[in-house]
């Protein structure tokens, strides 16, 4: 990849609601600040984010746009206050019909760099929006969080919130209406498959995310399984789960399930890096540019474990969910169980702007090493299991089927391999 990429987001339709503002997966951040021009401040500003967009969005026809036709036009308008630059930096990218380019003032660009630290305030929401005029739709609700606390349900939709419809504004205002004092209420009107729509209130408050949750399982007649819940791939998250699993090592598991459930994704690298606990060699993941060149994250030859693996899935694993289940998927190293993922495949970098602002621009897409584009189509798991729970505590329990199915599957995995080592000693003996 670009070195001078220096935070890269795979988002592919991510939000996150703190609510989160806008959530998505890091390599680094650029900054854009540095160059001069012969403007104002605020037409250098504009002129910088014109030209980011230039040099590296995805798509080489800017939405059948002239983007120099649009640049000629920016430089005609006068720009007497940050607010009016903003606004105009706000206009120009929307011809792109790109929900996920976007400006990020200077407050929720300091909030979303918190956010990916792992620190969060708000009513805890992953968000996506599919088109410019759609309504916004739950990825997942944060562990703990007050969203999870009312109900709220991956696919639900936000219709409106505090009586504005959402499909009039943009991911970021959303998560600005979304965010708001500790003890504060948001109003949200939900829709749900097959329910009339209903009216929910949040209460606001700090959440704190413990991204894995890690506990030796021992039954009767079972494989010793690692059950390995992942919530989201922050900053922590790398380094939680390789603690956690050489723990799990220690204490002498013989096969693991990975919870990748209602997990909407968060930093790229964190992604990558846990791929590589489990995979000694291959590739973990393509991306794909706009010239179409391939770039590739590979294995380095550093799996903590061989042990058989089951990774649990469902519609709310989104982003760098995918990313992780999909190395281990193709490279025949875990199978899924569960039901077909979000599919989210776009890659976005952050840069630096002038006066704290943030931009996000979309910048690839990324491919399984299968080279199969999950971008709004998902991936299906080996095992499907329709979920029979809502709420996550009941996660791992003997309630959740898909569980249940995952340990079935690694017991009889690990009873073939028996099977096959008894024959294999009979012959050799």
């Amino acid at each position: 990849m670009n070195k001078r990429v220096v935070r890269a987001l795979v988002v592919a339709s991510l939000a996150i609601a703190l609510c989160f503002s806008p959530a998505l997966n890091f390599l680094p951040i650029v900054d854009a600040s540095s160059s001069a021009f012969a403007f104002t401040n605020q037409q250098q500003m504009v002129m910088e984010v014109w030209r980011i967009v230039n040099r590296s969005y995805v798509d080489e026809r800017f939405n059948h746009q002239n983007w120099w036709s649009v640049r000629q036009k920016v430089l005609r308008k006068s720009l007497p206050t940050w607010a009016d630059t903003y606004q105009e930096i706000q206009d120009m990218l929307a011809l792109l019909d790109d929900p996920y380019t976007r400006f990020l003032p200077p407050d929720q660009y300091q909030s979303l760099q918190t956010n990916t630290n792992g620190e969060l305030l708000g009513v805890g929401l992953q968000i996506a929006k599919d088109e410019e005029d759609s309504p916004l739709r739950v990825i997942a609700p944060i562990e703990g969080s007050p969203a999870e606390a009312v109900g709220l349900l991956p696919q639900d939709e936000i219709l409106a919130i505090n009586g504005t419809l959402t499909r009039t504004l943009t991911l970021d205002e959303a998560a600005a209406r979304m965010r708001g004092a500790i003890g504060s209420q948001v109003s949200l009107t939900i829709g749900r498959a097959e329910e009339a729509e209903f009216n929910v209130n949040v209460t606001r408050d700090r959440i704190e995310i413990n991204p894995v949750v890690a506990e030796l399982r021992t039954e009767p007649g079972l494989p010793k399984v690692g059950y390995l819940r992942l919530g989201q791939f922050n900053g922590n998250a790398a380094a939680e789960l390789k603690s956690s699993l050489q723990d799990l090592e220690r204490q002498g598991a013989d096969a693991y399930v990975l919870d990748l459930r209602n997990n909407p994704g968060g930093l790229l690298q964190a992604g990558i890096e846990i791929a590589r606990m489990w995979i000694d060699d291959g590739t973990v993941v393509y991306t794909v540019n706009r010239q179409g060149s391939l770039g590739n994250y590979d294995a380095i030859g550093q799996a903590i474990t061989s042990d058989p693996l089951v990774v649990l899935v469902n519609k709310g694993s989104a982003s760098a969910s995918e990313i992780l289940a999909g190395a281990l998927q193709d490279n025949g190293r875990a199978q899924l169980v569960g039901e077909t993922t979000f599919g989210k495949g776009l890659i976005q970098s952050l840069f630096d702007l002038p006066n704290g602002a943030g931009l996000a621009v979309t910048i690839a897409r990324y491919e399984t090493p299968d080279h199969h584009d999950i971008n709004k189509l998902g991936i299906k798991p080996d095992l499907e299991v329709e979920g029979t729970i809502e709420k996550r505590k009941q996660f791992g329990t003997p309630e959740d089927a898909q569980y249940l199915a995952a340990v079935d599957l690694l017991a009889s995995r690990m009873a073939k391999n028996d099977a096959s080592e008894q024959v294999t000693a009979q012959l050799e003996g």
